[in-house]
């Protein structure tokens, strides 16, 4: 991909941005409304987002910028998808951490 391209998608990705965290920060339901689920929704919006931008972004990937991305978007996908047990993955993420930093 060339910079310009680049640099086009992550302007966007932070008007983008924008709009989902305001549309999130003003959703008046909290946990056990009714409409938690939307608000879930919304915030499951804006981690994708956050990846998206980890994954374009110049230069070499920030491994734990990733690791935090994809440790969002599964522990709040896990409401959606409660029988694939996405929460158990998020401690696979980490502990692969903690494996490779001893060796």
């Amino acid at each position: 991909m060339n910079e310009t391209t680049r640099k086009e998608i992550i302007n966007t990705s932070w008007e983008v941005h924008h709009i989902v965290e305001e549309s999130y920060l003003s959703h008046p339901s909290s946990k056990g409304d009714d409409d938690w689920l939307e608000k879930q929704r919304i915030l499951l919006a804006d981690m994708a987002i956050h990846l998206l931008q980890t994954a374009i972004k110049p230069g070499n990937i920030e491994l734990d910028k990733l690791k935090n991305n994809l440790h969002a978007i599964l522990m709040i996908s896990d409401q959606f998808l409660p029988e694939a047990e996405l929460k158990k993955a998020t401690n696979k993420l980490y502990m692969e951490t903690s494996i490779n930093s001893a060796c």
